[in-house]
């Protein structure tokens, strides 16, 4: 969704000038009762900080300021015990390895753009080819691996997170000026609240790759977590997983999920597993309901509210055993699994699909929420 504001270059200028600086390293220190800031190493010369929201449930959100990546969500399940429920490391070694987006914010374009091109009006634009011969995430150094200034939000469990992408970045036109707030309520919802503004035509289409699994365990796949999507269609894809550009009904194949399903009852019709944009129902753009992750082993749930048109529902099917969490166990196939709101994969190619074309003057902004319960 993008709503019309007005906007400067030259304020955009100045803001680059003013975020350029870069932030003293601190002893690890309390902010507020809500939230508490840490060393977490350094990165392209540049401090890093792990900030963590803690609400009145006594539940916790880790974010780094490398990547805007969710660390650890930490939860409790049906018994009271307390674990968590997002691949994430205890270092920021782990994501200076460059595991596949956990936890990142990435962009400026979430999912793929076939061939690493796409043109505005008449100029053409070609961006890096990082996934076989299409544009991945962002592409070879997206946002998910630059250090994003942060900025807490006095006594709530909020923190503002903002990175300016350079004009040329990555092959992309236009300063890019992003802002992402976290926000953990005391319903154990966090909210994701994105936003950004350009000095030239480009395309933009942000989300959270964070890797869920109820359980809190890898050792438990999630083949047998039930999931339902609030999408009669979906859109079908090539072999190298981009959309053909036809929006296909599900009813009648692996991709139904309208009612609570089994993960892994029909897995095996999908060639390589779930890696698929689904076309969500919400076509007002309001902030709605649109899926509901459910576990019986921890009793778990999590509901997922959008205002994107799109959710990618990925199933870890590129997890190999090579990754392992920080206690040392392999992160397997299937081990978590996504579910990124979205714009359309290469909507950039696909006059059909809604546009992430983001003009000077004005304002990209979605909303998502992920909210945590027991059952």
């Amino acid at each position: 969704m993008k709503t019309i504001a007005r906007f400067s270059p030259a304020l955009l200028f100045l803001t680059i000038i003013y975020m350029s600086c870069t932030e003293a390293p601190s002893k690890k220190t309390d902010l507020t009762k809500a939230v508490t800031k840490q060393d977490f190493g350094q990165a392209d010369g540049k401090p890093v900080y792990l900030y963590t929201l803690v609400n009145k449930k006594g539940d916790q959100v880790k974010i780094s300021t490398y990547g805007a990546v969710v660390t650890a969500w930490i939860s409790a399940d049906k018994t009271g015990a307390k674990n968590n429920v997002v691949l994430g490391f205890d270092s920021l070694a782990g994501y200076l390895a460059k595991p596949p987006y956990f936890g990142a914010i990435v962009g400026r374009y979430g999912n793929r753009i076939a061939n690493g091109k796409f043109k505005i009006g008449d100029s053409s634009y070609t961006l890096a080819t990082n996934n076989g011969k299409n544009h991945l995430h962002g592409g070879l150094k997206g946002f998910d691996k630059q250090v994003w200034d942060a900025t807490e939000v006095d006594s709530v469990p909020a923190l503002t997170l903002n990175y300016i992408s350079r004009d040329g970045e990555e092959g992309y036109p236009g300063n890019l000026k992003v802002t992402v707030v976290y926000t953990l309520s005391d319903d154990n919802e966090l909210g994701i609240e994105y936003s950004a503004e350009t000095d030239k035509p480009t395309v933009v289409n942000l989300t959270n790759h964070s890797y869920f699994n109820l359980t809190g365990d890898v050792k438990n796949n999630i083949l047998q977590h039930t999931l339902r999507v609030d999408a009669d269609a979906y859109t079908p894809v090539d072999s190298t997983l981009i959309p053909t550009g036809v929006l296909q009904p599900v009813k009648g194949t692996p991709f139904d999920f309208t009612i609570p399903t089994a993960i892994g009852a029909r897995i095996a019709q999908v060639p390589g597993g779930y890696d698929h944009n689904f076309v969500l129902n919400n076509k007002d753009g309001s902030l709605k309901l649109v899926a509901e992750l459910a576990d019986s082993i921890s009793g778990r749930k999590l509901e997922v509210y959008t205002t994107q048109p799109g959710l990618q529902f990925y199933t870890g099917n590129f997890l190999n055993g090579s990754i392992k969490t920080s206690d040392g166990k392999p992160i397997n196939k299937n081990a978590a699994l996504c579910l990124e709101t979205q714009h359309f994969p290469d909507s950039p190619n696909q006059p059909a699909f809604p546009s992430t074309l983001l003009k000077p003057g004005e304002k990209y902004h979605s909303i998502t929420k992920y909210k945590l319960s027991v059952q």
